[in-house]
């Protein structure tokens, strides 16, 4: 005979049920400073905690600080949407400008007294008989590790954070200087020193023009594979604001305009966000738009490097443009031709004490190495993570990660991805699409606390759906074109796309606007699913509170309903749609 049930009874909350719920949060760059913004916003009684691996916050930008790192998409269009900054310097903004912009949001918003920087998360291991996450945490500054524990735990650590050294035979027997680009030494004097860079991607596009005019410097650069370089994007709509493509900085006059005309600075930033957006049309195979991208960027390369065409012929590609992330260079073409820089694509055999030796054996002595080599792109992240049964995360994605929508994993309840794999964009704005993955976790958050759940994570079905689509999908795009791409898996020139979100930034706005509830599994604190409606009150009507308890009256509340039909109206066309 089975144990009786115990008696129903009601619990004795309000139906918003503000049980107390622990979250934290993994990281600090854009990902972790909106959730820093967002939680405490939207969620009473939570404890929040974000701990950041780094002395600030800012992500890779608190990470790179190589001469020339900035941000290769238009900064207005890499902004958080709830505080634009009308004083950004220039078209693309350097390094150093968006960390103190991100800086001065944390501080704003009060992200920072839920933040503790130079605090390392080594391992996270999920406790199935009490249903929380067991976190080891390291505190860089004293050494010391200690033990945390929550209910969620929402991973922001990036993709683009752990740099990948070269795989050259002999690169630990160099005596001179070696650095990566994402570590960089800004004590080292180049002056008249020769100096080899290894890489042809973001950052070594950055880093040779603001290294080649330093006096007696001579430069040896190592470019494995062909890559597109072009100018700086949206010229065509730098002219249609009335600026000048070639003047990539903002006057004071300029950004005292933007200052004090909203909406002439709204204007401005939803033209370069829908020029931004307009670009979905080059990742399909056999656009016009592809085509005729093609045909202008070889044109430039060649124009550009046609005092050394040796150059063009091996750095000019055969595949399509923005199979590999399209490069905008400025001053680079004109930097490989300089009398003070060599070129050599795949041509490195060794390194060697004093330089590096090719497979010609000419051997190039050297007194500086930098490896602007890029970084993991795996999607695994550095610390463990252990779910149900044991399991990995490292184990569940292999050999390349399988996701919910980029969002969650099953087996590991509970757990969540900003910038997860396939979550990056070839086209339009990245920033808010991780503000709408922040409101999605959030969103996921309040359900667990409101309903008394106790976890929640994706169906095993619903990965496997897709990743189905995923794969399918890629398949009419340039992704899987024959190109050496950190969008791919580890095999790099497959045609396994991890990178990037399968569709538009729109597309995939309208994804994350409402959960799909139907597509996870649940746990419940309680046998009776509904004892979460609690003792038959509100909050808000609840007396003591300073609840409103007609909110419903309010304007924010009431939709306005437009006269005519979607089909008549084009207005209510143009209308967003109500969750």
């Amino acid at each position: 005979m089975g144990s009786l049930k115990s008696p129903f009874t009601l619990k004795d909350e309000t139906i918003e049920n503000l049980r107390p719920i622990k979250v934290r949060v993994i990281g600090a760059g854009y990902s972790g400073i909106y959730l820093g913004v967002r939680i405490p916003q939207r969620i009473r009684n939570v404890d929040l905690q974000i701990y950041e691996k780094n002395e600030g916050v800012g992500g890779t930008w608190w990470e790179n600080r190589y001469p020339g790192c900035a941000c290769d998409v238009p900064t207005h269009s890499y902004q958080y949407t709830f505080d634009p900054n009308p004083n950004w310097a220039g078209f693309y903004a350097s390094a150093p400008e968006i960390r103190t912009y991100l800086g001065a949001v944390a501080e704003k918003f009060g992200v920072t007294r839920h933040l503790k920087t130079s605090h390392e998360v080594m391992r996270c291991a999920w406790d199935e008989s009490a249903k929380k996450w067991n976190l080891t945490v390291k505190n860089l500054a004293t050494g010391l590790m200690f033990e945390d524990e929550a209910d969620i735990v929402v991973s922001c650590r990036g993709i683009l954070n752990k740099p990948v050294w070269p795989k050259v035979p002999g690169i630990d027997d160099f005596k001179g200087k070696m650095m990566h680009s994402a570590a960089w030494d800004d004590s080292y004097d180049f002056t008249n020193k020769k100096v080899a860079m290894i890489g042809g991607g973001s950052s070594g596009v950055q880093i040779l023009p603001e290294l080649v005019n330093i006096p007696g410097i001579t430069i040896s650069c190592f470019v494995r594979s062909k890559v597109w370089i072009a100018n700086p994007f949206f010229d065509e709509t730098m002219e249609k604001l009335g600026l000048d493509p070639k003047i990539l900085t903002f006057t004071e006059e300029q950004q005292k305009q933007f200052a004090e005309d909203p909406e002439y600075y709204l204007k401005f930033r939803k033209i370069v966000e829908g020029t931004g957006s307009a670009y979905h049309a080059i990742t399909l195979k056999d656009s016009q738009m592809q085509a005729d991208s093609v045909k202008d960027l070889r044109a430039l390369m060649k124009e550009k490097l046609a005092k050394k065409p040796e150059v063009a012929e091996n750095l000019i590609p055969t595949y399509a443009a923005g199979c590999r992330r399209l490069i905008p260079g400025p001053g680079y073409l004109d930097a490989l031709v300089a009398d003070n820089v060599d070129f050599y694509s795949n041509e490195m055999a060794s390194i060697t004490a004093t330089g590096i030796e090719l497979k010609s054996g000419k051997h190039i002595d050297l007194d500086a190495i930098i490896c602007a080599t890029g970084f993991d792109s795996s999607g695994i992240p550095q610390y463990e993570v252990k779910g149900i049964d044991g399991q990995t995360i490292q184990e569940r994605f292999t050999p390349y990660p399988e996701t919910y929508m980029s969002l969650a994993v099953d087996g590991f309840p509970n757990y969540f991805m900003m910038m997860g794999p396939n979550s990056a964009l070839g086209a339009g704005s990245l920033t808010v699409v991780l503000e709408n993955e922040g409101d999605y976790i959030v969103k996921c958050i309040r359900k667990l606390q409101k309903e008394d759940y106790s976890s929640m994570m994706p169906k095993q079905s619903r990965v496997k759906d897709f990743q189905e689509y995923v794969a399918e999908y890629f398949k009419r795009t340039i992704y899987v074109d024959k190109c050496n791409s950190w969008y791919k898996n580890e095999a790099k020139t497959g045609d396994h796309i991890i990178g990037l979100w399968p569709g538009s930034t729109t597309h995939a706005l309208e994804m994350l606007r409402a959960p799909r509830w139907e597509d996870f599994d649940y746990e419940s604190r309680d046998d009776n699913k509904l004892r979460w409606l609690g003792n038959g009150w509100s909050y808000c009507h609840t007396p003591g509170t300073g609840g409103d308890p007609t909110f419903y009256l309010n304007p924010e509340f009431v939709d306005t309903v437009m006269p005519g039909t979607p089909e008549k109206d084009p207005k209510n066309m143009r209308r967003p749609f109500s969750n």
